[in-house]
């Protein structure tokens, strides 16, 4: 299996060159499905959004936890410039919240991180 953080040199998503990588493809089923609760848990949501490929995964194993009525859901594994997830809102405009697994770079206040690098 994979590690979670590898030191190499690569181009995120983004066009970013950055100095380790974030593997989220490391993280096994029940990480995601427990990471899913914790969502679950801080947010309410109407129906859920995986940004490709990344937030897929996550978006539905959080599927389950949809209540009607509330915001629609936008998830991605890793954000370093919020680019896609900016794109990806574009579609729903208003009544979104988003929420990523870890944070490289600083959030938009519309988008919640689990996991926070330091700036």
């Amino acid at each position: 299996m994979d590690n979670l953080f590898v030191k190499k040199e690569f181009i995120s998503h983004s066009g970013k060159k950055l100095d380790f990588k974030i593997e989220c493809d490391a993280l096994t089923y029940k990480d995601i499905e427990t990471l899913a609760y914790i969502i679950s848990k801080r947010f309410i949501f109407s129906e859920v959004f995986g940004i490709p490929n990344g937030g897929i995964r996550i978006a539905n194993a959080l599927k389950k936890y949809r209540s009607e009525g509330y915001p629609y859901l936008i998830v991605d594994d890793v954000l370093t410039t919020g680019k896609s997830m900016e794109e990806y809102r574009k579609k729903y405009k208003d009544n979104i919240i988003g929420v990523v697994l870890f944070s490289r770079g600083k959030c938009p206040s519309w988008i919640t991180p689990i996991f926070k690098m330091i700036e």
